[in-house]
């Protein structure tokens, strides 16, 4: 079995039932890891959907954040971004990479695992560092 690192992207896509959500369902139940940022970010996620998008209202927001607590219990497995900020680091400047996707990129370096993620230009990063991607939606 490869592992798998999910980030917030993909999460938020998955929470919002955005296009392949129904493929990163598939990937949660293999219990994938992540990064504690990941609930903060597909937390803000919601927030931009009912506040700046204005396409879900406030108790639906309530509860898709409920449904991101409960992925957090049972369907994640999360750690800290500190122990891979220093390897975030070297690949953000070496890439013009911001942090936030640096560090799933350093978690799935060290973990061996195939990165999960919306983002191409993160896919492409990981894939200079070794790491290989799977693009939602695919």
């Amino acid at each position: 079995m490869t592992e798998k690192v999910i980030d917030s992207s993909a999460l938020a896509a998955l929470l919002l039932k955005e296009e392949g959500w129904k493929k990163i369902r598939e990937i949660l139940r293999k219990k994938p890891y992540t990064l504690e940022l990941a609930i903060k970010e597909a937390a803000n996620s919601i927030w931009k959907r009912a506040k700046l998008l204005r396409d879900i209202d406030e108790s639906k927001a309530l509860t898709i954040l409920e449904d991101l607590l409960k992925l957090r219990r049972t369907a994640l497995r999360i750690e800290p971004q500190d122990i891979y900020l220093a390897q975030a680091l070297k690949i953000a400047l070496k890439n013009d990479a911001t942090i936030y996707d640096s560090l799933f990129i350093a978690q799935a370096l060290a973990k061996k695992a195939i990165l999960v993620t919306l983002d191409k230009k993160q896919a492409e990063i990981a894939d200079k560092w070794g790491v290989r991607s799977i693009i939602m939606p695919e």
